[in-house]
């Protein structure tokens, strides 16, 4: 496994980042370049940014945050920029991305990183600079993103959640291990997402990894959900699906990321989120600029902004999200961020996003059939 050391080394991003997302800032008459000169290259102090924005990303409370605290202080700073939020899900927003790519409705989008991955094979991104985006320069150099098409602005590690509650009661077992989810007295206490979700996807890809395989090598971790399926009434098709599992207490289990644990659990449910011994991996939640979006300007300015210090303060804060910028957290919210980030393996994306829908194709031939069976 490739792992990231137990102390993350947040460094500056080597080598000359991708340049030509500049923006077309209106030059000064007084001092033209003259003809043939090259004009001199946008910075973030040149960009002036539209007077809109329109922003994609996630619903509930990532929605609830971007509208009510980035929103508002993004505006503060640049206050003719009116201001729009489209929610909807990772895969639903590339997917309209590339629906609308003769003419882009989307400056940016706030996307989980696997999607991100996938809309940059389909050439949806402008590549960024720190030029124009400098807080890019702080980004931890394990986040980077593949050709600079977008940036991580947060993480969550993978894991198993479960209702310590549930658990004691029925005397079920405490997980430690991906491979504890094929025990037989997971049948009936489970909940897990299909893998066009990020949550199922992942549990998939970390099964493999728990039995020898990898991205590369999904045979054993198709193998355990063939198990498991049986193991299930259905395959929660949402989030909001795995949530209503967990609260109406119809499935003591689940998997999915430490944030929406530590979310729900604020929430009042008895949950306790585990970081199996073969490890983890992370969910980055990418930021990018739409190619031929409508704001240039505005939108490195406020990718910019997702990046400064009081905004990665609000992700860890307010969703546990871990921030991608090295920044103080309150004492109380670092520890329930912490994690064993020795365990972190990270996932060849590329690799993810050229074989996601292969692993659909063979997940509803060979693990939709024996669910419930």
């Amino acid at each position: 496994m490739k792992k990231w050391g137990t102390v993350l080394s947040i460094a500056a991003l080597s080598g000359a980042l991708l340049s030509g997302c500049a923006t077309n800032s209106d030059k000064s008459d007084k001092g033209a370049a003259a003809s043939g000169d090259k004009a001199p290259a946008a910075t973030a102090a040149t960009l002036v940014p539209e007077k809109q924005l329109v922003v994609a990303g996630n619903g509930s409370t990532v929605e609830q945050l971007m509208k009510d605290e980035i929103f508002k202080r993004f505006n503060q700073k640049y206050p003719d920029v009116k201001l729009t939020y489209v929610s909807g899900v990772s895969t639903e927003i590339v997917a309209k991305v590339k629906a609308q790519k003769a003419s882009p409705q989307i400056d940016v989008t706030v996307i989980e990183g696997g999607e991100q991955e996938g809309g940059r094979v389909e050439g949806l991104w402008e590549p960024l600079s720190d030029s124009t985006i400098p807080n890019m320069k702080k980004v931890d150099a394990n986040l980077k993103v593949k050709d600079n098409s977008g940036v991580a602005v947060n993480y969550t590690p993978m894991g198993i959640s479960y209702n310590a509650e549930i658990v004691k009661t029925k005397g079920l077992p405490v997980p430690t291990s991906w491979n504890d989810l094929v025990k037989p007295e997971m049948k009936g206490n489970l909940t897990m997402a299909e893998i066009s979700s990020n949550f199922g996807r992942s549990a998939l890809i970390m099964l493999a990894y728990a039995n020898g395989g990898s991205e590369k090598n999904m045979d054993p971790g198709f193998d355990k959900f063939k198990t498991l399926a049986g193991y299930l009434p259905t395959f929660a098709k949402t989030s909001a699906q795995l949530q209503q599992d967990l609260q109406n207490k119809t499935a003591a289990y689940t998997t999915w990321t430490q944030a929406r644990s530590l979310v729900q659990k604020d929430a009042g449910l008895n949950l306790e989120f585990v970081v199996p011994k073969e490890g983890t991996n992370l969910v980055p939640n990418v930021a990018t600029m739409v190619k031929g979006a409508k704001d240039p300007n505005a939108a490195q300015l406020f990718i910019d902004f997702l990046l400064s210090d009081e905004v990665q303060v609000l992700y860890g804060k307010e969703l546990y999200y871990n921030p991608a910028v090295p920044v103080t957290l309150p004492k109380d919210i670092a520890e329930k961020l912490s994690f064993d980030r020795s365990k972190v393996v990270n996932l060849d994306l590329e690799t993810v996003g050229k074989n996601t829908s292969l692993w659909l194709d063979r997940f509803n031939k060979e693990v939709a059939p024996k669910v419930g069976k």
